[in-house]
């Protein structure tokens, strides 16, 4: 067994650097300094009025987003894929149309829906007219807004 001297005197040393711990004064709050380019200011900014139509408009470019868009065929053969546009594109001429090719299959798309509801108003315009439609959620087009600085005549 140890001698009670060499136990005393490693309990006090331990509760020596318990209290010193305990004294040590508490961290204080740093100072931060976030070194960066210029540009990256610059970039947001820019991004921010693309966002809201700002520059990207008059240049023609689109912005992709979230919406909906109405499939109203699915086939291996690219003749029927062109006719079924057509026969829409002539019921509503104002929609963009979209063939996709992904073998062995044709899928024709219509619209660029911000809502679920708008692309199922086009479906109850079409039923009748093509046996199967679905509504896909996908990235879209955004419609063209009107320029606020033209006049609407």
């Amino acid at each position: 067994m140890l001698p009670k001297a060499v136990l005393t005197a490693c309990s006090l040393l331990l509760l020596n650097l318990y209290t010193y711990a305990q004294t040590l004064p508490a961290p204080t709050r740093g100072h931060l300094e976030i070194i960066k380019d210029s540009r990256i200011d610059s970039l947001i900014a820019h991004r921010y009025t693309v966002g809201k139509g700002g520059s990207k408009a008059s240049t023609g470019n689109f912005i992709s987003a979230y919406g909906y868009r109405v499939q109203f065929y699915s086939g291996p053969n690219r003749k029927e894929a062109f006719n079924a546009q057509n026969r829409l594109l002539q019921m509503h001429p104002e929609l963009r149309t979209y063939i996709n090719y992904k073998e062995p299959n044709f899928k024709v798309k219509a619209g660029d829906f911000r809502s679920r509801l708008e692309a199922a108003k086009l479906i109850q315009d079409l039923k009748g007219v093509f046996s199967s439609m679905f509504i896909l959620s996908e990235k879209i087009n955004p419609p063209k807004l009107a320029d606020p600085n033209t006049n609407p005549q």
